[in-house]
């Protein structure tokens, strides 16, 4: 599923989200410039190598990215889910959030394989908490959604609760699933997955410390007129 957009507006400028996605992108293009043997010892540095762990790496894996497609899809994401969060906690207190959650979902990863000596990047943990953050805040929301289905490719608007839900449950599914390989003996897969699942959950607990009750009314129109609840 690829989301589209929202049907909520941000009612305050989206600064840090912005500014976020610029990181990512000066850092990934940076990325685009080294070859391939400075790049390997490039994100060893600066990736969170779990058997050879420190805090910075923590923060600095969740700006660097493994291609074109694991850019695009985080700051994707990012920019649809994270404009609303932001509008909801304040800028501070969303920038706080988002490092936190990425801790989380990097310390998660740590714990699910503390011998690997592999790389691990992305912005996807912290990106997974702003996720886990928009099912609570904004369960009732509507997602314009884009389904991939062989030669088929419908536009659909599903409901917040079951687009992230879904998400959620397939990430789920996948980190037991990679659990179950590992204990048989099969290679680690390439995806973190426990980081994802531990960075929603992250969102979904941390936003009720974050949120701003004033900021508690959401409005938006769809086909009946315009439309409003209490988040």
């Amino acid at each position: 599923m690829i989301p589209l957009r929202d049907v909520i507006p941000s009612r305050t400028f989206p600064a840090l989200v912005i500014t976020l996605i610029g990181l990512n992108a000066f850092a990934f293009l940076f990325e685009l410039t080294l070859s391939d043997r400075q790049l390997a010892v490039f994100l060893r540095a600066y990736g969170l190598v779990p058997a050879m762990f420190s805090f910075e790496a923590v923060f600095t894996s969740m700006f660097l990215h493994g291609g074109w497609m694991h850019f695009l899809g985080n700051m994707l994401f990012l920019w649809i889910f994270g404009d609303n969060i932001e509008d909801r906690l304040g800028h501070g207190r969303f920038v706080t959030f988002y490092l936190l959650c990425g801790s989380v979902a990097a310390l998660a990863h740590v714990i699910s394989e503390p011998g690997s000596l592999i790389p691990t990047i992305g912005a996807s943990g912290a990106v997974a908490g702003v996720m886990g953050a928009y099912f609570v805040l904004y369960p009732h929301s509507r997602i314009l959604t884009l389904l991939p289905l062989f030669i088929f490719w419908p536009v659909v608007e599903l409901p917040a609760v079951l687009f992230l839900g879904l998400w959620f449950l397939l990430q789920l599914f996948n980190g037991v699933g990679t659990m179950l390989m590992a204990a048989q003996g099969a290679p680690a897969g390439g995806i973190a997955f426990w980081a994802h699942v531990a960075g929603f959950l992250a969102g979904v607990v941390l936003v009720y410390a974050f949120r701003r009750p004033e900021r508690a009314r959401v409005e938006w129109w769809d086909d009946s007129g315009p439309r409003s609840y209490r988040a």
